[in-house]
């Protein structure tokens, strides 16, 4: 069985991810923060439920889906994530500490409590391309996907050869409410591409990870060229 669990992976680019796994022949274990994701989608998926804030959630987590499945997983995706805006002026300790909860601790506890059970595979941690050139605005957030980052190469080291660490940069995707069409337009315009990355362009850059035996602490930019430019703020200010 190839059995992958997904955190996050009921909505938004989780769901993609999800949907091209499905599609490739995973099994897939389906985490969620409030509620059962809809495993009757995808044939033998089962949805789990867990507060990624919680230090005990990874161990309870990994636990409850090899008892479940019979097996532990081989591919893990660390998707889920804490996004709330702050700046340096607004930061306050306890955003700082919850975004590197769920954003940071989170998949390196998943990754390890994978590294203690027999199995073998393949970990692929979310980002954001604004690592690569940040600025003040969401500033917990920032930090915690550039701790993550750096996991991603310090684990590739420590877990190897059983264990592959990787992961996916994207880049502006599926806007919120703050963006109006205007606003989506001039920002494609702005990109190197003159293209805002797609959820299935991230899910394609997943599914390559998983499978890219050679391939480890690395990360793969799916931005639309966005990594290659310096913003003075955050998009939805552009």
């Amino acid at each position: 069985m190839k059995l992958a669990l997904v955190t996050g992976g009921k909505r938004r680019v989780g769901a993609a991810i999800a949907k091209r796994l499905a599609a490739d022949g995973w099994t897939l274990a389906l985490h969620s923060h409030h509620e059962i994701a809809d495993e009757a989608v995808y044939p033998g998926a089962h949805g789990f439920v867990a507060d990624l804030a919680d230090p005990d959630a990874a161990d309870l987590l990994i636990d409850a889906v090899s008892s479940h499945f019979g097996t532990p997983p081989t591919l893990l995706v660390n998707n889920a994530s804490r996004f709330e805006w702050d700046d340096v002026a607004s930061m306050t300790p306890a955003s700082l500490a919850g975004h590197h909860a769920v954003n940071a601790a989170a998949p390196v506890l998943l990754a390890l409590a994978l590294s203690r059970t027999h199995a073998t595979g393949s970990v692929i941690n979310i980002l954001d391309q604004r690592i690569q050139n940040p600025n003040g605005d969401q500033l917990a957030y920032t930090l915690s996907k550039t701790a993550l980052a750096g996991a991603t190469r310090t684990l590739a080291a420590a877990l190897a050869p059983r264990w592959r660490i990787n992961a996916v940069a994207p880049g502006l995707t599926l806007p919120t409410a703050d963006y109006d069409d205007a606003k989506m337009a001039r920002l494609t315009d702005a990109m190197p591409l003159k293209r805002l990355s797609q959820p299935d362009e991230i899910a394609a850059a997943v599914a390559y990870l998983s499978g890219a035996l050679s391939v480890t602490g690395q990360t793969i930019f799916v931005d639309g060229g966005a990594s290659l430019k310096s913003f003075d703020r955050d998009f939805v200010f552009l």
